[in-house]
């Protein structure tokens, strides 16, 4: 018998190929945008899963309260390590110091690659479990030794066997390799990790224990949980260890350490008031939302085009139940054949699926793969096949079973109005789903334009900054600029000891000024650099005036941006003063117009300029003279060639502000991208069922058709006929689609402190859209009617 329905259905299937081209171009479609939002959501859920320790790896972090707020910080001083590790040893197996992951040069027999990389503590590589594949990770308690990666090893040795070769990292640290282990997984937090050198080798080099203090948080730090204590345990016993070793603590002082666990890393990094309130989880639930809307549009194609189709299918089942069958039986022939169509879908989508994986991966630059050999995936991939199965087809099959005999072989319609009423309700909720997709998208890339249009209180063109690889680079900083301002395509340079678009953090309650609240523990970002700056990045004074070598008093003074004022409650602020710790009293010598020195979606903060030529400059910035080609490619070859006199034991780095901002927005761009995409997938899915519907109506009414064109009827009025109808479904669905999208991007604009207001454009572009798109899918069988001969519709044989 089985066989039988597979037969029946293969020869149904071949006799209506256009019904079933449309069913499963719809199922196929879907089925493979829920594919690739599975993946990438499976990707996002599963990130950081393949550390041996997942569980019991955490991050410590801190609290600080601010102006009444409390702000979450990663960085932690270098001085709390052996803390942790002489009075809290027992809660921890693993307790690591570790600077941040950043690019460095490694140089071997003359030749020189950039490599990112870490120091840290020998506990480090204990924590991470590296799978070691020679060598040994106590080598980490070596200082002159150095673990680096298999793909790192590749590169810099080829097929050289590296155990003891000789390396220097940024032309001042020498090592020898002492250990290579396999590349970190690409879905982890740690997969930038292509080499770990001792944390020791870094605070001698750098001469840390001279010049860093507890106030200095320039690392983090990572533990790993002893199997009798909890997390909350540990938290609770470490919290206060900040306040209590604090050299300079003061009342208005409150730290707090906690344990940030691995498992929440990816999904759950944003803090507001010291709690975790989320992160990219809401990208995952976005998108899985998305996913299971355009499954629900599939099936709902697949369930619309069936009924349609039951005409068809009536006398069959008249005949097939005056035989003998019963309806069960013919429920599970129905539902054999719509499986078979939704089979095929699957391995098809499957197959598109795979073949699309390469230019998904460049969108979401993520490292996917569809991973056959795990049972999970082929799991999940049946669990998707049979609720697709049951969506699609046990109503049609249901609704296709229950004709009754009599009726139908007499020839009466059997189209009775609850398919035709639930069609119309489906076409509604496939319209709205679509119209919320396309509003979602529109308020993702007029939110990205608004922030790209934002004034952000600089010029950022033809800037280029070069980093300082080491002192000696700083030290010879007045030759460097001398022998670049000989070139005729440069106009100006100076140093910072940031980027302009990268401004840090400066807070530690040491700041005082007439009037300051005293329990207001304030909160700059701040930017030291050399004369010229200002002129440079082109900043607005509004009041006083910019720092000037007429005035050597000036390296004991601030510009502040407007949001400062406002934040320091001065009414004049020009001359008057702030003592910031020991560093003593800074006069405010001028206003600047506030600047975006961080992400353009978040409020103006806080800022403090200063002039500054000591050690923490960092980078060398050029001003080119002219965007021509020439002039651009004149400045690079010659800041190349000066940077490469001065500092031959490092790679040539440079980056413009101007891509250095754009940057900014990469994020958001994607995000758009992908709603996008989907957004287009699920209006193609819901236009194929009103293709299908509006040819199914014109087949219906075909006679009709005939009789009104013999009449007179036009073609214009033919279209308005077969039209209607659908224009009426799709302004319905607009109706409950508008409100519904205006609330879920209102609610995704809640994340953001400088956005828009969701404008009437937005409601009016994605109804006319839908209903452009509508009217021209319906016009195609439409038109197509209308100028058919009239005679062979009315013929009767």
């Amino acid at each position: 018998m089985i066989n039988t329905h597979f037969k029946i259905g293969f020869r149904n299937i071949l006799k209506n190929r256009g019904f079933f081209a449309l069913n499963a171009g719809g199922l196929i479609v879907g089925l493979t945008a829920v594919l690739l939002i599975s993946l990438w959501v499976g990707s996002e859920l599963n990130y950081n899963k393949s550390v041996t320790n997942y569980n019991s790896v955490a991050a410590i972090m801190q609290k600080q309260t601010i102006a009444g707020e409390v702000k979450t910080y990663t960085g932690l001083p270098m001085q709390l390590s052996p803390v942790l590790r002489k009075e809290y040893g027992n809660h921890f197996k693993h307790i690591a110091m570790s600077s941040r992951i950043r690019n460095y040069n490694i140089k071997y027999n003359g030749d020189m690659q950039m490599v990112r990389g870490r120091f840290a503590e020998p506990d480090y590589a204990q924590i991470l479990d590296l799978k070691m594949i020679v060598g040994s990770r106590d080598a980490l308690q070596d200082i002159s030794s150095v673990l680096i990666s298999e793909s790192t090893s590749k590169n810099i040795f080829g097929n050289e066997d590296p155990m003891g070769k000789a390396i220097k990292i940024n032309s001042t640290m020498d090592v020898k390799v002492a250990g290579v282990y396999e590349d970190l997984p690409q879905n982890s937090s740690f997969r930038n990790v292509k080499f770990i050198a001792p944390w020791d080798l870094l605070k001698k080099s750098a001469n840390y224990e001279k010049r860093l203090g507890w106030g200095n948080y320039w690392f983090q730090v990572y533990v790993q949980l002893n199997d009798e204590h909890s997390l909350e345990n540990a938290a609770t016993a470490i919290k206060d260890v900040f306040n209590e070793n604090y050299i300079n603590k003061s009342k208005e002082r409150d730290y707090q350490l906690f344990l940030f666990p691995l498992s929440k890393w990816h999904l759950y990094s944003k803090f507001e008031n010291g709690v975790s309130v989320g992160g990219r989880i809401e990208y995952v639930r976005i998108f899985s939302i998305i996913g299971i809307f355009i499954l629900l549009l599939a099936c709902i194609n697949f369930m619309n085009l069936s009924t349609a189709n039951a005409l068809k299918r009536s006398k069959e089942v008249g005949v097939r139940k005056t035989l003998g069958s019963s309806r069960k039986q013919l429920i599970f022939q129905f539902f054999t054949e719509s499986f078979m169509i939704i089979l095929f879908s699957f391995v098809v989508a499957l197959v598109f699926t795979f073949l699309l994986l390469p230019q998904y991966n460049t969108i979401t630059l993520k490292d996917i793969v569809i991973p056959f050999g795990e049972p999970s995936f082929w799991l999940v991939c049946f669990l998707l096949l049979g609720v697709t199965a049951v969506l699609s087809s046990l109503y049609p099959s249901i609704y296709l079973s229950a004709f009754n005999p009599v009726t139908v072989l007499k020839g009466l319609s059997s189209n009775n109005k609850t398919a035709v009423n639930l069609r119309k309700v489906l076409i509604v909720v496939q319209f709205a789903i679509s119209g919320i997709l396309i509003m979602g998208t529109l308020t993702v890339i007029e939110q990205i334009d608004h922030a790209k249009n934002r004034p952000i209180g600089f010029n950022k063109d033809l800037l280029v900054s070069v980093p300082m690889n080491n002192n000696k680079v700083l030290q010879s900083f007045d030759v460097i600029k001398s022998e670049l301002l000989e070139s005729t395509f440069i106009n100006q340079v100076t140093a910072s000891d940031v980027k302009i678009t990268a401004a840090y953090t400066t807070n530690g309650g040491s700041f005082e000024w007439k009037n300051k609240d005293p329990k207001l523990r304030p909160e700059f970002y701040t930017i030291r650099a050399t004369l010229g700056f200002g002129k440079m990045v082109d900043w607005k004074v509004l009041q006083g005036r910019d720092f000037s070598a007429k005035f050597p008093s000036d390296t004991l003074a601030f510009l502040v941006n407007e949001t400062a004022v406002k934040y320091m409650g001065l009414e004049n602020p020009v001359g008057e003063y702030v003592r910031w710790g020991d560093n003593g009293n800074y006069k405010i010598v001028g206003v600047v117009k506030d600047m975006v020195t961080r992400s353009p979606f978040d409020p103006i903060t806080p800022s403090l300029f200063i002039l500054h030529n000591g050690r923490f400059l960092n980078y060398v910035n050029i001003k080119i003279a002219s965007n021509n080609t020439g002039a651009v490619e004149g400045a690079m070859d010659k800041i190349k060639t000066v940077f490469q006199k001065h500092d031959p034991g490092n790679i040539f780095r440079y980056s413009f502000m101007d891509e250095e901002y754009e940057r900014k927005f990469n994020a958001e761009r994607r995000i758009a991208k992908l709603v996008g995409w989907f957004s287009l997938v699920a209006i193609f899915i819901s236009c194929l069922g009103v293709l299908g519907l509006s040819t199914y109506m014109a087949i219906q009414r075909r006679k009709e058709i005939g009789i009104r064109k013999v009449l007179g009827a036009s073609v214009s009025t033919i279209w308005q006929l077969l039209s209607k109808q659908f224009v009426i479904l799709i302004l319905i669905s607009l109706v409950i689609a508008l409100p519904i999208g205006y609330y879920f991007s209102s609610q995704w604009l809640l994340e953001y402190s400088y956005r828009i207001q969701i404008g009437f454009w937005i409601f009016a572009l994605s109804s006319g859209f839908i209903l452009i798109v509508t009217l021209l899918t319906v016009s195609y069988q439409a038109i197509k009617s209308a100028t058919s001969n009239p005679v062979n519709s009315i013929r009767t044989e």
